[in-house]
């Protein structure tokens, strides 16, 4: 039975990966707006919407990652507009003195064409939120996207920018070596499980292999020194990294959990209640659908909440 659900859970987050690149579901999407449960899981389509949510978030003692939803950009001056859009949002950030870093995709700042542009577009909103005190996160994408990631990240730390940190997927079978190579710089580092369609010779395919390897990239980091974001949902997992930090005395200050405005708010309320760090990823921006369709591969379940908001428009 046990076998049997993981397949229909495989099954079911492939069909709505294939739905996040679709054209014609991303137009009914957009067509129908906001009002379909969408507000559970994005702060809005605006800045004043995202830092009202931000400003809440952070009264009920969580920390915040902002993030602009948008991916793939075709032109370098689309690129310019999105520096010139983060650097804004680091400046407000600052000046409303949230307690909040800032996350954002390489594609976004043009890596599909070419590495230099992305390299000098997130080196330029590295360097903004260096002189603000704010922290920047590179996401990572496709595989196709890992080596020139990583080879920013890098070189973004050896021209001392220190205010910076990537995310590692533990559904890429090279993951653990890529930490391994790491390791000497001391990394800042999310950990997840990824949410990207990936082929089986890239991948993990079953989801217990995955979640094993998150857990081994977890033991992983802790032991390389640097900072580990421990991004999931899994209650399992969740209970096993607690008992991992009190076997290795990791202090609280090199590590936290990460987790995704919306998705699961009882157990996040349960964890501050603990008395561990939180930080809530909280996107904004007219470009859902694809996040929103993410989400939902991440965790099936969510589907049912969606469809049900849907229903009672």
């Amino acid at each position: 039975m046990a076998a049997l659900a993981q397949t229909l859970e495989g099954l079911t987050r492939r069909a709505i990966l294939s739905a996040a690149d679709s054209p014609r579901l991303q137009h009914l999407a957009y067509r129908f707006g906001m009002n379909v449960g969408v507000r559970r899981f994005v702060a809005g389509e605006t800045l004043e919407e995202f830092l009202g949510v931000a400003r809440r978030l952070n009264a009920r003692g969580f920390l915040v990652a902002a993030g602009m939803l948008g991916e793939g950009v075709q032109a370098e001056r689309d690129a310019a507009g999105v520096v010139h859009d983060y650097c804004h949002l680091a400046r407000r950030i600052a000046a409303e003195g949230l307690r909040a870093s800032i996350a954002l995709k390489l594609t976004h700042l043009g890596l599909a064409i070419r590495a230099g542009l992305a390299l000098d577009n997130v080196w330029a909103i590295v360097r903004e939120a260096q002189r603000l005190g704010l922290f920047v996160r590179i996401d990572m994408e496709q595989s196709a996207y890992t080596d020139a990631t990583l080879e920013i990240y890098r070189r973004l730390l050896s021209e001392g920018m220190t205010n910076v940190g990537t995310v590692l997927q533990a559904y890429l079978y090279r993951s653990q070596a890529d930490l391994a190579a790491l390791a000497p710089l001391r990394p800042n580092l999310r950990l997840v499980k990824g949410a990207y369609l990936e082929p089986p010779d890239v991948a993990f395919p079953k989801k217990g292999d995955v979640d094993r390897n998150l857990v081994a990239l977890i033991e992983q980091s802790f032991a390389a020194g640097g900072f580990t974001a421990i991004a999931t949902h899994d209650r399992r997992i969740i209970e096993q990294t607690i008992d991992l930090v009190a076997r290795t005395g990791t202090p609280p200050e090199r590590w936290e959990f990460q987790m995704l405005y919306g998705v699961r708010p009882a157990l996040q309320d349960e964890l501050r209640a603990r008395g561990f760090s939180v930080r809530l990823a909280v996107p904004f921006g007219s470009q859902w659908y694809p996040y929103l369709m993410r989400r939902l591969a991440e965790r099936p379940a969510n589907l049912f909440f969606f469809a049900g908001a849907l229903w009672r428009r």
